[in-house]
């Protein structure tokens, strides 16, 4: 059973541009789409888990982390993304290694109390090895 904290309100000041790749395999390679970053990165910045659903209906899915500078992602031949500033409905997980099998139904549980475009990504914060931030955009704004 996965642990909630009642849904949160966090509000992300400013836009922060993300790189990675994506993960063709879905769900299976996540592991080592986040290794690979890591490798080329390093694993001293924040890590994020990036998804949609594209327009067949299937989860786009993508390992990224913080640029730590402009360009970043383009040197090594990544993709970009960008957060939004905005508030963002959020759900804390403890744990979360453990329990990475039941991220969908957190993400299930904040869609069901927020409006959410197609075109605003499901984003999951790696705060630590036991600490991940669940977020979907609050904004009804092109919905």
């Amino acid at each position: 059973m996965v642990k909630y904290i009642p849904m949160e309100i966090y509000h992300q000041t400013e836009d922060k541009t993300l790189t990675g790749t994506e993960v063709v395999s879905f769900p299976a390679g996540i592991k080592e789409a986040f290794d690979s970053l890591g490798d080329t990165l390093g694993r001293q910045r924040a890590f994020y888990g990036i998804s949609w659903m594209d327009e067949n209906d299937h989860v786009k899915y993508y390992a990224m982390s913080e640029e730590a500078f402009p360009g970043e992602g383009e040197l090594h031949q990544y993709e970009c993304v960008t957060i939004e500033k905005g508030t963002y409905h959020s759900e804390t997980v403890y744990n979360w290694m453990s329990k990475t099998d039941c991220i969908k139904d957190v993400f299930h549980k904040l869609m069901a109390n927020t409006k959410v475009s197609r075109t605003r990504p499901c984003i999951e914060w790696y705060q630590s090895d036991e600490l991940m931030l669940c977020m979907i955009n609050a904004s009804t704004e092109g919905v």
